[in-house]
């Protein structure tokens, strides 16, 4: 019985690694080797007479004190600091409001809020892009209906900024507003039961119960947040029509790595630029990490 048990187990074991190979083949392949490669490239640099040359971390040093780069990693966290705080409340109040069974037509406005995640990002960028037309937009026009003066939405880079969290919050919020619902279905119900005996309304199962147990979710959509931050380009690239100046092609980590990879032809600069956006995408993560696990297990607060 001992050695069957056994061989059952090595076989199970041998089961799991055949379903898990696929997965992590394609981990590494796409994941792992490039990240490498861009980072042993970063450490070159191309010479007008011998090619690549090892220059190790002149890179990065030049980097630091790029002009372009370190305006565009500030202009990311205003723009993480702006956009994802809205994005959450939304998406969990959201989620709240459709789990409360207190919503007439629950499903058509889960179904409503998700659409916009669906809709592919360069499709929702150009009918953002005539939303914010300058002449002839909707809120332009809408504006002009109120007897109210045009506004250059791309005017700035402060204005661009709070123009494209607008885009990024209706594109993601029902993608957040998702994992958070799927959380509270997996929730016991012996509580909200319990509280309503108890002479609790909906808003208070919801602030007091709800809400606290939400904090993994919340977390985890937090963690997709600061990721999806960083690697802001569709929107600025896509837009950059409407306004060169002011969504340049260093307006944003990515956007500058594109540029200088493709306009410029500096790859290895162009791979210290993503390797480093990397390393600060995961720095962030585990600091986020390490203050939820501080703070309560696997709680956000």
């Amino acid at each position: 019985m001992v050695s069957m048990s056994a061989s059952s187990l090595k076989s199970t074991k041998r089961t799991g690694l055949f379903f898990v190979l696929p997965f992590f083949l394609i981990f590494v392949l796409l994941l792992i080797v490039p990240l490498v490669y861009s980072g042993f490239i970063s450490l070159y640099k191309k010479g007008l007479i011998g090619g690549n040359r090892y220059v190790g971390f002149e890179n990065y040093i030049t980097m630091i004190h790029d002009p372009q780069w370190v305006s565009s990693v500030g202009r990311v966290f205003l723009y993480f600091f702006l956009q994802v705080p809205i994005m959450l409340i939304i998406a969990v109040f959201a989620a709240l409001a459709i789990d409360s069974g207190k919503l007439r037509f629950p499903k058509f406005f889960r179904i409503a809020i998700f659409i916009p995640y669906a809709v592919p990002a360069i499709i929702g960028c150009i009918i953002w892009g005539y939303i914010y037309g300058k002449n002839y937009g909707f809120l332009n026009q809408l504006l002009g209906y109120l007897h109210i003066h045009h506004v250059d939405w791309w005017g700035n880079s402060t204005q661009a900024l709070g123009s494209i969290s607008a885009i990024v919050t209706w594109e993601f919020a029902g993608y957040n507003m998702i994992i958070l619902y799927a959380a509270l279905k997996g929730l016991s119900t012996e509580l909200y039961e319990a509280a309503a005996v108890d002479g609790a309304g909906a808003l208070k199962i919801a602030l007091r119960i709800k809400l606290p147990q939400l904090y993994p979710a919340i977390f985890l959509t937090l963690i997709f947040s600061i990721i999806g931050s960083f690697q802001l380009f569709t929107e600025p690239q896509t837009l950059n029509l409407q306004a060169p100046t002011v969504l340049n092609n260093y307006f944003s980590p990515n956007v500058y790595a594109y540029s200088v990879a493709f306009q410029g032809q500096q790859l290895n600069y162009a791979a210290t630029i993503s390797f480093s956006l990397g390393l600060i995408i995961a720095f962030f993560a585990i600091i986020a990490t390490l203050v939820s696990r501080r703070r309560g297990g696997d709680s956000l607060l």
